[in-house]
C-alpha cells in the first residue's frame, strides 16, 4: 500500500472529539487519501456528562465532588479501543495515525500493542511519554511550566476520577483562560464554538496509565513529532523533551520533526498546513 493510499486515522486529545478534525479531513480527503477521525474512550459519543452541570439551581459543591461517569475509563481500555478502530479502518493493513495532545499516550499504547498496524505514528503537539512514564507525570514536569490547563481544572481528579472543566462558567476570566489554553490563535468565533463542543470530563485514568516500550514494539514504528511553538497546554520545552527521550531510547529510529508556529489547536487555526504535513507521511 503506497503512502498516498495508506489510510489516515485522527485521534483527538482530552475534552475534544472527532469533530475537531473536520477541517483537516476535508482537505486531506480532497487529495484522494482515505481519512477518518475517531473518538477516544470516554469522549465524543462515548462521553458521559456529570449531572451537576445541568442541574438547576447550580451547585458549586457538586461540581467539585460528583464522581465522573467516565471515572472507570483507563489507558488499557483506550489503547484497546484504538487498536480495534485501526483494524476496522485498515481492514487488517497498516494505517498512519495522527494523535493530538493526550491522544498521543493512547497512540503510544496502541503502537506498542500492534506495531504492525501502524505505518507511521504522528504526534501533533501530543504526549509521547518515555517507557513506563505516565502522561500525568509529564504534565507536572518543569519543562511544562506555565501551562494553563491544570489551573483550569475545577475538581480533585483523585476524588472524581476525571479532569473536569467548568464549561458552563460565565466568569469571563476563566473562559478566556480556556481559550488561551486550547485555542490561542484560533478565530474568536471558532474558539467559542469549539469551547461549546468540549466534553467537561476527561478520564484521568488515561493520563495515569503508562506503557512499557520495546524496540520491536513502539520503538520500531516510524514517528513524526509536529511541534507547536505557541502551545500553552503542552509547552514547547516539553515537546522537545519527548523528542529527545524517544531518540535516546531508540536511536536507530529517530523522530522526524516538523515545526508549526501555532497554539495548541492548529487543526482549527491552520488546518491547511496540518493537512499538508500529514498527507505527505506514509
Amino acid at each position: 500500500m503506497s503512502a498516498r493510499s495508506t489510510p489516515l486515522i485522527f485521534v483527538h486529545g482530552y475534552w475534544h472529539g472527532s469533530w475537531c478534525w473536520s477541517e483537516v479531513i476535508a482537505r486531506v480527503a480532497s487529495t484522494g487519501r482515505p481519512a477518518v477521525a475517531v473518538d477516544m474512550a470516554g469522549h465524543g459519543l462515548r462521553a458521559g456528562r456529570p449531572q451537576c452541570l445541568t442541574r438547576r439551581p447550580f451547585d458549586a459543591e457538586a461540581l467539585a465532588t460528583e464522581v465522573s461517569p467516565v471515572a472507570g475509563v483507563d489507558l488499557d481500555q483506550s489503547g484497546d479501543l484504538l487498536v480495534s478502530q485501526i483494524e476496522e479502518v485498515g481492514r487488517g493493513g497498516p494505517v498512519t495515525v495522527v494523535a493530538h495532545s493526550m491522544g498521543g499516550t493512547v497512540l503510544t499504547r496502541a503502537a506498542q500493542l500492534a506495531p504492525e498496524l501502524v505505518a507511521h505514528a504522528v504526534y501533533l503537539t501530543a504526549f509521547m511519554p518515555a517507557s513506563d512514564v505516565p502522561a500525568l507525570v509529564c504534565v507536572q514536569m518543569p519543562e511544562n511550566a506555565g501551562e494553563l490547563v491544570a489551573p483550569s481544572v475545577r475538581a480533585d481528579p483523585a476524588a472524581i476520577g476525571a479532569l473536569r472543566l467548568d464549561l458552563a462558567s460565565d466568569d469571563p476570566l476563566y473562559r478566556q483562560q480556556l481559550r488561551d489554553a486550547f485555542f490561542g490563535d484560533v478565530d474568536p468565533a471558532a474558539a467559542d464554538a469549539a469551547l461549546g463542543l468540549l466534553t467537561p470530563d476527561a478520564p484521568v485514568g488515561i493520563a495515569l496509565g503508562a506503557t512499557t516500550l520495546t524496540r520491536d514494539g513502539w520503538g520500531s514504528v516510524p514517528r513524526t513529532y509536529v511541534t507547536c511553538a505557541r502551545d500553552m497546554a503542552v509547552r514547547p520545552a516539553l515537546q522537545q523533551k519527548f523528542i529527545r527521550d524517544a531518540d535516546a531510547a531508540f536511536p536507530d529510529n529517530p523522530t522526524s520533526v516538523v515545526a508549526l508556529d501555532s497554539s495548541h489547536s492548529p487543526f482549527l487555526s491552520m488546518p491547511g498546513q496540518v493537512a499538508d504535513v500529514v498527507a505527505k507521511l506514509g
